[in-house]
């Protein structure tokens, strides 16, 4: 089973930040001084980066959390952290490149972002603080897991999105396929959201290949 990525208020916030491929993470609240300590201890390495159990501990129990609360089961523990911990690898390379590329996201775009966020799910930003509050997250956590998301998407739209060219034949083919029903202009989108996706999944999986990754969970074993 693979483990979805989890969205700050639930599907609906996810759908809003329309970020393509990659969705939110949303951390969970922060665990106590003394419990984080007791926890942190190197479970990956990333290129230079280490990646630390408290981190992965957050990730992992803000999706049992969330998946317990919508009815669905999950795998065995071993198998739910190694998932959790890939997917904060796949991540931090990425970010690791679009940091050597100097993308960035200023706080003008991340305003702009989170008030549509909030205006989405029909709340003045204030109402949209108290339900994230009410989740155990704070508007300072959000805030930068959203601008890592959209600094992702920017770097997903330089990498793959600028490379993705659609054919007229091709639109006529989806069309034939379906059967009509769609326009050449939704056939074309859907086109070109299935091609992305393909090669977006095949440059992560060239990417994951290349960087230096000591997965300390997977080595134990």
């Amino acid at each position: 089973m693979r483990i979805p990525r989890i969205a700050t208020l639930g599907a609906t916030l996810a759908l809003a930040l329309c970020l393509g491929a990659v969705s939110l993470i949303a951390q969970a609240q922060s665990f106590q001084p003394v419990e984080r300590q007791s926890l942190d201890r190197i479970v990956a390495v990333v290129n230079q980066h280490a990646i630390m159990e408290s981190e992965l501990a957050e990730r992992v129990e803000m999706i049992r959390s969330q998946v317990a609360g919508q009815g669905q089961g999950l795998p065995p523990e071993s198998v739910l952290r190694e998932q959790v911990l890939e997917s904060i690898i796949v991540e931090e390379i990425q970010l690791q490149m679009a940091r050597n590329a100097g993308l960035s996201i200023d706080d003008t775009e991340l305003n702009r972002q989170v008030r549509a966020i909030a205006e989405s799910n029909g709340m003045t930003l204030e109402q949209f603080a108290d339900a994230l509050e009410a989740d155990g997250l704070t508007m300072a956590t959000v805030r930068e897991e959203i601008r890592r998301e959209m600094l992702l998407r920017e770097l997903h739209q330089r990498q793959v999105g600028s490379s993705v060219n659609v054919s007229e034949r091709e639109v006529e083919r989806f069309i034939e396929q379906r059967g009509g029903g769609v326009s050449r202009d939704q056939a074309r989108q859907m086109v070109f959201q299935q091609k992305a996706e393909e090669a977006l999944d095949a440059w992560i999986q060239e990417i994951r290949a290349e960087a230096f990754v000591d997965n300390r969970l997977s080595n134990s074993r």
